[in-house]
């Protein structure tokens, strides 16, 4: 066989090979996965959070696998940011070929502790919040996609609860403490204004089931009856008991994720976590092949999608307008 034909067959057979015979082929990799509140049992590829199971999924067919040539370690600083630091501390010691994380502020703490090993992030702002000085490169170690959408989404999911609840004066926002304080704070108080609608803010130093159930209690002395949650990881991992929390005071919520409408959320206007989750793959595996970190974009949210659920309206009393259910992408009955 000629050395040109060699090659070609060898190429053939890598290009048409399944995604367990693709991974067999690369070599091993140790990945740390940390998240600010997603249980450490959940960071894989059944898990019940939708992005962090589409990310596995991805890097599977990418060609990285457990099973074949992919070790994870995995943490969880299980929404109490105190913990941040010690987490990074604890997987830097450990080396990884690659660390993939959310949250600024986790993703602070990991920058802090190492500025060589490669993150590969899902962050809010990246800018805003200090961590790069460029997307198209942001130097550095740190890598990803964000869930940013700028200051207008909070603008957009107001309007979409005033169309839902024509009535509606006063809404609740429910945050992390920092989110509340700084931009996306005031990006909600400046878009309440604008629809001239009344705003609280609740914002939890650490997101637990008990801060959770104080929080929801608060809720009932303050004027409103609508509600935003935070796209805030820590929130996601407690989404079932929020859903809970909110449908039990009858508040029409608007959730950051599908995630939350899927629990029986009402209705959610966000980026789509599917889209951003196998970029994250196709990142971690440019990382894994061997790039710089400081090389790869970041990728920013271009997909958005409002999905209601109907059976929930019904439940709440709710008579949603039909030119809103006709403009949801999907609408859960």
């Amino acid at each position: 066989m000629r050395r040109r034909d060699f090659f070609a067959l060898v190429g053939y057979i890598a290009g048409s090979a399944t995604p367990l015979a693709r991974a067999q082929m690369l070599p091993v990799r140790r990945m740390a996965f940390v998240h600010s509140g997603i249980p450490a049992a959940q960071l894989n590829e059944g898990s019940n959070v939708s992005w962090i199971r589409q990310f596995f999924a991805g890097l599977r067919e990418l060609g990285y696998a457990e099973s074949a040539n992919l070790t994870v370690e995995r943490y969880s600083a299980e929404g109490l940011p105190y913990r941040f630091a010690e987490l990074a501390t604890e997987i830097v010691a450990r080396q990884p070929d690659l660390i993939v994380a959310n949250q600024n502020p986790l993703v602070r703490a990991l920058q802090k502790a190492t500025g060589t090993i490669p993150i590969v992030a899902i962050i809010g702002d990246p800018i805003g919040s200090g961590i790069v000085s460029s997307l198209a490169r942001p130097g550095g170690n740190i890598t990803g996609v964000s869930v940013d959408a700028g200051s207008e989404i909070y603008g957009k999911r107001l309007q979409i609860l005033k169309e839902a609840v024509p009535a509606m004066e006063a809404v609740t926002y429910l945050g992390l403490a920092g989110d509340w304080q700084g931009q996306v704070g005031q990006a909600m108080r400046e878009a309440a204004r604008d629809l001239r609608l009344h705003i609280n803010g609740i914002a939890l130093a650490e997101v637990t089931a008990a801060s959770l159930r104080t929080a929801f209690a608060d809720l009932g002395s303050k004027p409103g009856n609508a509600l935003v949650v935070s796209g805030a990881g820590d929130f996601l991992a407690h989404r079932q008991l929020i859903v809970e929390l909110a449908d039990q005071s009858t508040l029409t919520a608007m959730y950051p994720y599908r995630d939350y409408v899927e629990a029986g959320g009402l209705m959610t206007y966000a980026p789509e976590l599917g889209d951003l989750a196998r970029h994250l793959a196709r990142t971690a595996l440019q990382i894994l092949r061997g790039a710089k970190a400081s090389d790869i974009p970041i990728y920013q949210a271009t997909k958005f999608e409002l999905v209601i659920n109907l059976k929930t309206a019904k439940a709440l009393g709710l008579t949603l307008p039909p030119s809103l259910l006709a403009r949801a992408d999907e609408v859960i009955e």
